[in-house]
């Protein structure tokens, strides 16, 4: 089995990426697999639903890419990979990337995009699972992997953080985070994947929904992908199932999707609170292009 490339969308949660990634899943010989991070224990061991619909282990999609890759999803396999995770896929460990059971952890990855690639017909996959700790990790592995940096303001990832959100696979609260906290991480992430050493193309969310059509262009370009974009019709764009395991309710969306932007952080994140997230961040605002009070 030839590994396929692995377009790995990096940045803080909240920040856009499950968005971009059912757009790029949109695109001719791409799949989206979700966060790909999150397999073991959301799919495998929680049984939580796929993208299209079904529980993960009743998938057809994701059934054939654990035949293929592992010969089935036993649960040691899950539990082995988290607690490689624990070892080896860590922020801090990222100066140190080279530990001992690297190899290890980084093949159950391969098996997965492999199998992932061969049974979807595609060349590219997408993983959304953020953490720049697993970019680097696939990097130092030698899988053949390019970095979307996705990024969004900090004051709007902020307010993003604070709001009470379900789950959308069992209702239950998400993690809040207050603004400093959200500031940490999303420097943090954001330092991090400046510090990539692999391909990479840094994509905003606000250009995003700004220019859909203009902004997937120049991105499949850098990406080597066909611009296919008959799925986009001026700010609607029209999605399909897609078998992603994990990320925010949108990846359960089918048919028409309005592609507008979220500015509700102007008038409900108190102005206190914007201030200090743009007190905190603003050396990497002003290097992602965000001055003012606007983006």
């Amino acid at each position: 089995m030839t590994a396929p490339r692995v377009i790995f969308l990096g940045g803080l949660g909240r920040s856009g990426t499950t968005l971009l990634e059912r757009l790029l899943g949109a695109l001719p010989a791409v799949a989206p697999l979700g966060e790909v991070v999150h397999l073991w224990a959301r799919g495998v061991l929680a049984d939580e639903p796929c993208g299209c619909g079904e529980a993960f282990g009743g998938c057809p999609f994701w059934r054939e890419v654990g035949e293929r890759a592992f010969g089935g999803w036993p649960a040691p396999l899950a539990r082995r990979m988290l607690g490689l995770r624990h070892r080896v896929d860590r922020t801090r460990r990222i100066p140190f990337v080279g530990h001992p059971s690297l190899e290890e952890y980084v093949a159950g990855y391969r098996r997965v995009y492999t199998a992932a690639a061969e049974i979807a017909g595609a060349r590219v996959v997408v993983d959304s699972s953020k953490h720049a700790s697993l970019a680097f990790c696939l990097l130092s592995g030698g899988v053949d992997v390019h970095v979307v940096h996705v990024v969004r303001d900090p004051r709007a990832v902020a307010h993003a953080w604070r709001k009470t959100v379900e789950r959308p696979e069992d209702g239950r609260p998400m993690t809040r985070w207050g603004p400093l906290r959200t500031c940490l991480h999303w420097t943090a992430q954001n330092l991090a994947l400046d510090a990539y050493t692999g391909p990479v193309t840094r994509v905003r969310y606000e250009d995003l929904l700004a220019d859909p059509r203009a902004t997937l262009s120049r991105l499949a370009a850098s990406l080597g992908l066909e611009a296919s974009l008959g799925f986009l019709s001026g700010s609607t764009a029209w999605l399909g199932p897609a078998h992603t395991v994990s990320g925010n309710r949108l990846r359960f969306a089918v048919g028409p999707v309005e592609l507008s932007r979220d500015d509700a952080w102007h008038d409900a994140l108190p102005r206190a609170q914007q201030t200090l997230v743009a007190g905190l961040t603003w050396p990497l605002m002003v290097r992602y292009g965000y001055r003012g009070a606007a983006a």
